[in-house]
């Protein structure tokens, strides 16, 4: 675990603060429940509110970047946390007709503070130590959600959904207030010499196919991944198997993910990272090809144990690559790219595994498995085209990785936003 000190002191600071926020941050679970129990909304009213709040979510992932690139990182996580945190304080009160503004405005605003904590994370961790870097943040978020799934139930058994409500948006001001703290200072903008503008995140784009490749792959294998969130447990309480059940399955994928992603980041830190991001999306789409076996209690186990190493093989290491690929420039905006296309299930996942199961119930899981298959190969596959043309090898990755520690790494997690593109040379 030696290389775990290449991660600068400030990102496991701001590590510790992610992992707050994530256990307070339970609104999202409980908020279908909140609206129909204690606000007395109709399913369907309900169900057109989650889903514009879920538009707000991936809308903050994809366009977070964006205002990272042009203001700075640190300017912006502060701004949207507080955002998010004043408007979750204030949902409760609000009449009924105002939650379809105001919930997708909170929800974007923390989509935003996602967005900003990865592109925190890749301008500030050294080349080559990347990996690290993101499976410290995945860890202290998976810990945190681990802590404040069941902490939520608690309080709201106790008290009401509405207090929970408030003490996301609390725990949120409070991050905001934590992130001031300990994230070092904007420095002053650098003038540089008039130039051309640097070329725009699409024509970046298209000088990096296997960026390409990879986030198309990771948008519809997010599709599939999330189906262990709304069609698997309907599946699994179809076949006797209760909600228990599907918490304890729950529980291993949080447990093997503490336990084993750091060490794995650590060990396959030199390889090649879109064939671990590859194998990775294979195992999730054999973790669903599993289901097509039955709904017994050990073919549940090994589909989730099977998702589980798929997730931890594909999530950090497609992070770290995107970063890598990233000019300095567009950094937030490929960030939020990624972050984007990781969500996109969040909205499609449940209305499209939803339909298909209800009108083609066996054709979900061989139809799940063979797109997670098909993903896989994909990046397998740009990442060999990608490196016979050229790309960056595992040998260059190596001279890469100690060359950063023979070098003095940047000053961690410094905001250095410089003027906008179109403002240079005025």
């Amino acid at each position: 675990m030696g290389s775990l000190r290449d991660v600068p002191k400030a990102i496991w600071q701001l590590a510790f603060g992610i992992f707050f926020h994530s256990a307070v941050a339970f609104t999202f679970i409980y908020l279908f429940v909140y609206l129909t129990d204690e606000r007395g909304l109709a399913v369907a009213q309900a169900g057109v509110i989650s889903g514009i709040g879920g538009v707000g979510l991936v809308a903050g992932n994809f366009t977070g970047g964006w205002f990272g690139d042009r203001f700075g990182h640190r300017r912006t996580l502060l701004t949207a946390s507080v955002l998010a945190g004043a408007g979750l304080v204030a949902l409760p009160a609000l009449p009924d007709v105002l939650l379809y503004a105001a919930l997708p405005l909170a929800q974007y605003a923390q989509g935003v503070v996602r967005a900003s904590n990865s592109a925190l994370i890749a301008v500030s961790v050294p080349d080559g130590s990347r990996r690290q870097g993101f499976a410290v943040m995945r860890v202290a978020g998976n810990a945190g959600f681990t802590v404040g799934a069941p902490l939520g139930a608690l309080v709201s058994a106790e008290f009401s959904y509405t207090v929970i409500f408030v003490a996301d948006g609390i725990g949120t001001l409070l991050f905001a207030l934590y992130a001031a703290l300990v994230l070092p200072g904007a420095r002053p903008a650098v003038r540089r010499p008039r130039s051309r503008p640097a070329p725009g995140v699409w024509r970046e784009l298209r000088a990096r196919p296997p960026v390409l490749v990879l986030l198309v792959s990771i948008f519809f294998a997010d599709i599939v991944y999330r189906q262990m969130f709304s069609t698997v447990p309907v599946f699994l309480g179809d076949h006797g198997m209760d909600t228990r059940a599907y918490g304890w399955l729950i529980a291993i994928n949080g447990a093997v993910i503490l336990c084993l992603e750091l060490p794995a980041a650590v060990v396959l830190r030199r390889r090649a990272p879109l064939t671990i991001v590859g194998v990775g999306l294979v195992l999730v789409g054999l973790g669903y090809g599993a289901l097509t076996l039955g709904a017994s209690l050990s073919v549940a186990v090994s589909m989730m144990l099977l998702l589980t190493a798929g997730e931890i093989l594909y999530k950090t290491p497609a992070t770290a690559y995107v970063a890598d690929q990233a000019p300095d420039h567009a950094q937030g905006r490929f960030q939020s790219l990624y972050a984007g296309v990781s969500v996109s299930g969040v909205i499609l996942a449940p209305p499209l595994g939803g339909a298909l199961y209800e009108t083609a119930p066996a054709l979900l899981w061989p139809l799940s498995a063979a797109l997670a298959l098909a993903a896989g190969g994909a990046v397998i596959a740009a990442g060999r085209l990608g490196g016979a043309a050229g790309g960056p090898s595992l040998s260059r990755l190596r001279r890469v990785t100690q060359v950063a520690r023979q070098k003095p790494a940047r000053p961690a997690l410094e905001d250095t936003a410089e003027p906008h593109e179109a403002e240079r040379g005025k």
